[in-house]
């Protein structure tokens, strides 16, 4: 099996699939989503309802906790054991969740240092800038986000986003690429 390089930044898909083929089928209700960045992927998945018939719902929220702490028990040797061979394959850390009805709880999430900690989902927001060269530095894509991203971050860097897929196609056909009688 061969393994993946962090730089070569593992398709969405590929890691999808990898991990539709490692993670038991009776885990989840559906597929669970992998998200990734630099430095994590995050493995999502939605649990089966706990039968909370006849209760209020307060005791409903808790039962949906409870289903989630129970499968994190219940599962952590696996999913280490799973977490293992992806860090090893793709070369990020692995990070878990599991949703139950509106309860969503991440184990193991990484926070890491930019100046400040971020998740996942601000990461990539600075990331976008960086790759794009908006901003020169993670540091210097907080600054600006700080001042003008939070009003124009969904459909602008949703845009942003689909730019670089075609950025990134157009350099793989760029001079030095690989042609198909290499």
């Amino acid at each position: 099996m061969r393994s993946t390089p962090k730089s070569e930044h593992p398709v969405a898909e590929d890691l999808a699939g990898w991990f539709a083929g490692r993670v038991p089928g009776d885990w989840f209700t559906e597929p669970p989503t992998v998200q990734r960045d630099r430095e994590e992927i995050l493995v999502l998945g939605r649990l089966r309802e706990p039968d909370t018939s006849g209760l209020d719902d307060s005791a409903v929220q808790t039962a949906r906790r409870a289903r989630i702490e129970g499968f994190r028990e219940d599962t952590r040797a696996a999913r280490m054991r799973i977490a293992d061979a992806a860090e090893a394959r793709f070369g990020r850390k692995v990070a878990w969740g599991a949703e139950c009805g509106d309860e969503r709880a991440l184990f193991t999430s990484m926070s890491v240092p930019v100046m400040t900690r971020l998740r996942m989902p601000e990461r990539r927001v600075l990331d976008t800038l960086v790759d794009a060269g908006v901003a020169r530095s993670r540091s210097d894509a907080l600054a600006w986000c700080v001042r003008l991203v939070r009003t124009h971050e969904g459909e602008w860097i949703d845009e942003l986003r689909d730019a670089l897929v075609h950025v990134e196609a157009v350099r793989a056909r760029g001079p030095g690429a690989e042609t198909p009688d290499s």
